[in-house]
């Protein structure tokens, strides 16, 4: 038994594991490309104080971070949004408006392993910059509404919030930004005593709770009374008026929303306005989640750029779909062993072996040198399914075997006739 493992929170992925994670890959791909989005691919190893600057302390703990060879502290990104944020305030900064950009790999985060929480885990990334309208909102809404539907998840649900309802409380009462963000990250974990006892205003502690404590039958009573608590509050007044107008244009586009978290946080500091996580009945983990950042671009230097975005867990929905037992809606190649009997027929089949390959068709050479009939029993084991033997009578003919494994049953066919045979 090999002594070596993968380092923990790390994973192999192999067969259907490895199958589902780049079916929700393709599907990430099909799905940006259909909202318009151009694919990125920035550097897995970024610079620690690019991707610490509005990370969220809890994030920033959680980073790998080292010392290269020439004394520069970096690290592994955690998340897409800063990448693409630098991309935008260098590169892209002459480029019209608005980007749509999406990418696709691996990020990495020191977290307790556990089921769907991972060290090393693989994001899907769309990034909406340049608008501030609530149509922006909408969009990125809509997407990861459609990413769901394609990978074909069904009972998932929608929970969309506005941090700017919470921040427009906290400023009004003149709360500073370090209590502020402190306030959020306990509310993102549920810890809400924790948070209100960093509160002086009993009044704006009152408020909150009531917030939190918000039940209403559907998303539009919810804004409803979430105009009630905050009247008196101008910023966040604004901010549900603001929430009301992304849920009106999504509901009338025929997505709908389960549920408005009045009192809805994410742990990430930079986001300013819209937030929402996305959820499937078999986890108390979010599938994916996003929301606006309208400041996080000029953090980096650049102009006044505001923008909208959000994250998919390709680790977690390939899962999802596992337990859903989705039917993984993919092309089904057929899959070919190419065999010669003797020594004498191997060009000749390596030929044909090439032939299959140029015309699309997946096809294995025989490179063990086995006897026939254990390069078929391997084959059958393997779920092949044609293996094309390749004798020296029928190469004489222009024809080879081919043998159907699953219906053992096998014909001759013509060399030319081949490749249009096993498609059919």
């Amino acid at each position: 038994m090999s002594m070596f493992q993968p380092v923990r929170g790390m994973r192999d992925l192999l067969n259907q594991d490895a199958d589902a994670l780049s079916y929700v890959i393709g599907k990430a791909r099909e799905t940006s490309a259909l909202y318009g989005f151009k694919e990125v691919v920035t550097p897995v190893v970024e610079p620690f104080e690019l991707l610490s600057a509005k990370s969220g302390e809890e994030i920033r703990q959680r980073m790998f971070i080292f010392d290269d060879l020439g004394g520069r502290k970096v690290a592994l990104r955690p998340e897409f949004t800063a990448s693409i944020a630098r991309l935008a305030t260098t590169v892209l900064k002459n480029e019209p408006k608005p980007f749509r950009l999406f990418s696709v790999g691996s990020v990495y985060r020191y977290d307790e392993p556990q089921k769907g929480r991972y060290r090393e885990f693989w994001q899907a990334n769309f990034e909406l910059m340049g608008s501030g309208k609530p149509e922006a909102d909408a969009e990125i809404i809509l997407l990861s509404n459609s990413l769901l539907q394609n990978v074909g998840l069904t009972g998932y649900t929608l929970k969309l919030g506005h941090v700017g309802v919470v921040r427009g409380l906290l400023n009004q009462e003149g709360v500073d930004d370090v209590t502020q963000n402190a306030i959020l990250q306990k509310m993102d974990k549920k810890d809400y005593d924790a948070a209100f006892a960093l509160l002086t205003s009993k009044k704006c502690q009152n408020t909150l709770r009531g917030l939190v404590g918000l039940k209403s039958e559907t998303a539009v009573e919810t804004i409803e009374k979430m105009r009630e608590y905050t009247r008196g509050y101008d910023k966040a007044s604004t901010a549900v008026e603001n929430l009301a107008a992304i849920l009106k244009l999504v509901t009338e586009s025929g997505c709908e929303i389960q549920t408005v978290d009045p009192a809805f946080a994410r742990g990430l500091e930079y986001y300013t306005g819209m937030i929402f996580e996305l959820y499937v009945p078999q986890f108390d983990i979010a599938l994916g989640g996003g929301g606006r950042y309208d400041r996080l671009i000029e953090t980096f230097g650049g102009e006044e750029t505001p923008a909208v975005g959000m994250a998919a867990g390709i680790d977690r929905i390939a899962l999802a779909t596992q337990v859903q037992k989705t039917v993984l809606k993919k092309t089904q190649q057929k899959r070919v062993i190419v065999i010669p009997i003797k020594e004498e027929q191997k060009m000749q089949a390596l030929k044909i072996a090439q032939t299959l390959r140029d015309a699309g068709i997946p096809a294995e050479f025989e490179v063990m040198g086995r006897k026939m009939a254990k390069a078929l029993e391997d084959a059958d084991k393997r779920k092949v399914d044609y293996a094309i033997i390749v004798g020296e009578r029928e190469l004489k003919e222009g024809k080879v075997v081919v043998k159907d494994l699953a219906n053992r049953t096998q014909e001759e066919i013509e060399i030319e006739a081949l490749a249009s045979k096993i498609r059919k």
